[in-house]
């Protein structure tokens, strides 16, 4: 088999695996949900996500040890991991062929030509790894996830690609999925894949940080692609499919070949070859890199530390920001959030959504909780998240830390952060009608939603009595709607020689009312009466709060709810209130 045709269907089969690791990346117990399947294998094989957390933290989370494998097979082999296994290269090379495909051998040439545009992958890396590394306050932030391709791949399937699919079927997920802010995800993912229709595998050449990460490592790699001759015909065909734009046929640039292997399909001469020697026609084996752009990139990295404080996400103390259970404190958790979304697609309720450019540059993309989509608020008894974070950013919890049993008796269920009432926006408090769904909803034990029992006279409620039959009050004044006030909630209020009165409302005419038959109804000498409704008003207990926002989904106030959660109190170490 020609080694180009094991070259595509090794590209295919990573692409499929890496497809189904995101669909089994969901809660549930299903052969094909998430059962031990390795679902963040590419995630932990990227060295970009290794170095630039080992870095940020200096430490490296075990599983992320497998990105070795990456970096000695490029080593040995060269940058086998872009052109046969990156499931983002693959979908990149796919449409970039589309796109030349009947184009003419001098366009294809001049559209695979190497551009000095291709350092600027290289800057961006440094820049990244600059800013993971060097703190010159107080902390550093990971930000490698946002360009990176692996958790750029992973993020984009995980918001878009798969809750789109998904929605003309709804085999995954019961109800459709949606994630605030996605719009982003999904232009920003569209574009990069357009973008091949005017220069093939355009994000690899120019943007990809792994890429320049790897092309610094593989120009040192054992077994290359080159010239086995100093001469050839100069056909000029292995440059018409050139996916790294190394230029072959003349002084091959090492770095940046991705052993896509079109160059020793295509020479007709068969002077090309994968040897364990350099190129009889040169090599170039460094980027183009200048000391200015050099040192421009390093400052941009540390500079970027700097700013992030002063944008919108910290200087306003993260009150809009509430990470998952589990997430490690602010300042650690950006060290270590890659933005890949797994933690997205496997809640089970949808509420951990990308953070939007508003909450601040540095938060772009990160997991954070919004209770008001999804199908209810924080679960009890689930710990999925922590499970899946390839990084720990999310530390793995167990249901006992979380809702504070047996060995965490003492330290307490982990609080997400506190629940506060809007008495402007509460029906009960504001408006004067009847709701108790956010207490009913709480699902600490004991509630920590508790209501104080008030009882108000309805508008235009203050009736005369004209006749009374049994348990059924004829009275003067404006005009009900029928069964207006036989919901349970609203009272007859009678005053008489300083004793009052509550009888409940059973049925109402347009101008009847009628108390409940149990209620032994005592009239004598009353000529009025009042309509009384009664509201039970929600308060917080914020020392049983937990943050968990199941309220604040099941608020049936809409637009902004009328109770919010925000992360005061939380047990990760920010602001406390109680």
């Amino acid at each position: 088999m020609k080694i180009i045709y094991t070259r595509r269907i090794s590209q295919i089969f990573f692409f499929c695996l890496f497809l189904w690791f995101c669909i089994v990346a969901t809660f549930g117990s299903e052969w094909w949900q998430l059962r031990g399947w390795p679902v963040n294998l590419f995630l932990q094989l990227d060295p970009l996500v290794a170095i630039g957390t080992l870095l940020s933290t200096h430490t490296i989370y075990r599983g992320l040890i497998w990105a070795l494998l990456t970096i000695i097979t490029t080593i040995i082999l060269g940058r086998v991991f872009c052109g046969w296994v990156c499931p983002f290269g693959a979908m990149h090379q796919f449409i970039g062929w589309l796109g030349s495909r009947r184009k003419t051998l001098k366009q294809r040439i001049a559209l695979n030509r190497y551009r000095k545009a291709a350092f600027i992958k290289y800057l961006l890396l440094i820049a990244f790894l600059v800013a993971a590394a060097i703190p010159l306050t107080k902390e550093t932030i990971l930000l490698t996830g946002i360009l990176d391709p692996i958790p750029l791949a992973h993020r984009s399937f995980n918001v878009i690609v798969i809750p789109i699919a998904d929605s003309f079927t709804n085999l995954l997920s019961v109800t459709p999925r949606v994630y605030e802010g996605s719009f982003l995800i999904g232009a920003f993912f569209l574009a990069a894949l357009l973008m091949n229709l005017l220069i093939p595998r355009f994000y690899c050449r120019f943007i990809c940080p792994t890429g320049a990460l790897l092309g610094l490592i593989g120009k040192y790699s054992l077994w290359r692609i080159g010239k086995s001759e100093a001469k050839c015909s100069n056909c000029m065909q292995c440059e018409k499919a050139c996916e790294g734009a190394c230029s072959p046929s003349g002084e091959i640039r090492i770095n940046e070949c991705v052993l896509c292997f079109n160059c020793y399909h295509y020479c007709k001469d068969g002077s090309i070859k994968y040897q364990a020697r350099e190129s009889k026609g040169g090599e170039a084996s460094n980027p183009d890199l200048t000391r200015r752009g050099l040192i421009v990139s390093s400052l941009s990295g540390l500079l970027a530390v700097q700013f992030f404080p002063l944008s919108t996400g910290t200087a306003a103390g993260d009150a809009g920001i509430i990470r998952p259970p589990g997430s490690l404190p602010e300042s650690e958790f950006l060290n270590r959030c890659i933005r890949c979304g797994q933690c997205m697609r496997i809640c089970p309720t949808n509420i951990i959504v990308p953070s939007g450019i508003f909450s601040g540059i540095e938060n772009l993309w990160t997991p954070v909780l919004n209770f008001t989509d999804g199908t209810s608020g924080c679960q009890l008894n689930c710990t999925a998240c922590g499970h899946v974070c390839p990084t720990s950013a999310i530390r793995p919890i167990t249901l006992s830390e979380k809702i504070g049993t047996d060995e965490f008796s003492e330290k307490g269920p982990i609080r997400i952060g506190s629940a506060y009432i809007d008495r402007s926006r509460c029906l009960p408090w504001a408006m004067n009608r009847p709701c108790i769904v956010c207490q009913e909803n709480c699902p600490v034990t004991p509630k920590a939603i508790y209501v104080t029992e008030r009882f108000e006279t309805v508008r235009e409620g203050e009736k005369e009595i004209i006749s009374v039959q049994g348990n059924e009050i004829r009275v003067s004044g404006s005009l009900m709607a029928e069964g207006q006030y036989a919901t349970g909630d609203y009272y007859i209020s009678i005053q008489s020689q300083g004793v009052h009165s509550l009888y409940r409302i059973s049925a109402n005419g347009v101008d009847t009312i009628t108390a409940d038959p149990g209620e032994a109804l005592n009239l004598d000498g009353i000529d009025k009466l009042r309509i009384q409704v009664c509201l039970h008003q929600p308060n917080i207990d914020i020392t049983r709060c937990i943050g968990c926002g199941t309220c604040v989904h099941e608020c049936p106030v809409g637009g902004a709810r009328a109770i919010r959660v925000t992360p005061d109190n939380e047990s990760r170490g920010m602001k406390k209130v109680a």
